[in-house]
């Protein structure tokens, strides 16, 4: 029942502040990590990555060389997805969320200086990475369990909606899935519906999973 309405009360808040300026740099945060997953699935599949590029108006673009382009083109929705259903499990089973959120601050530190391809992406990835690590440093466990939990949220919520306004309801913008249609086979709103699908599965049972776990390990 607690988690529940922690859970509860979590969701509340961002719904509530979904358009204020409060969760701008979460936001930013869900691109960052959408075109993080696009670079890292191009380098996993053997490709190159030309450039990283994140915007203030919450877009961006990886533009690479090589690799595989059925994953690199899934791995932007599905892989931001994945940031945010991993953190929000490591945060609800353990203990150690000090250790989470400074493990999480030198990730984005470490893809920013090798990914990132201009000043915005730079200053952006850089002052997110060194917050994380201040909070990890400074704040009490119980914030930085707030913070990864908010964070990871506002990513599992980001996701869907995102997914189903660059692909669904404005078809026509060359999004991922578009792309995917292209070159692949299909249509946008087909592989654009597919993504929505797995990605609220994915949601429901990771929320539906973090109910009925319990703390492990001693604090930090």
């Amino acid at each position: 029942m607690k988690q529940l309405f922690y859970l509860l009360s979590l969701v509340g808040l961002i719904v509530y502040f979904w358009q204020s300026p409060v969760l701008y740099p979460f936001k930013l945060l869900v691109v960052f990590f959408h075109e993080s997953s696009h670079a890292i699935a191009t380098l996993l599949t053997g490709g190159s990555v030309e450039e990283f590029v994140i915007n203030p108006q919450q877009g961006g673009h990886v533009l690479s060389r090589g690799g595989n382009r059925f994953i690199t083109l899934t791995a932007g929705y599905l892989g931001s997805l994945l940031w945010g259903v991993t953190i929000y499990c490591a945060s609800v089973k353990s203990f150690y969320d000090k250790t989470l959120t400074a493990s999480l601050g030198v990730s984005v530190i470490l893809m920013t200086v090798f990914m990132s391809s201009d000043s915005f992406s730079w200053f952006f990835g850089l002052g997110s990475g060194v917050i994380m690590l201040l909070f990890a440093r400074y704040l009490p466990n119980k914030y930085n369990d707030f913070f990864l939990r908010l964070l990871a949220l506002t990513n599992m919520l980001y996701v869907p909606l995102d997914i189903y306004s660059d692909t669904i309801s404005r078809s026509h913008l060359r999004s991922d899935a578009y792309m995917l249609a292209e070159e692949i086979g299909g249509s946008t709103v087909l592989w654009g519906g597919l993504w929505l699908v797995i990605s609220l599965i994915v949601i429901f049972y990771c929320l539906k999973w973090s109910l009925n776990q319990k703390k492990i390990a001693l604090k930090n």
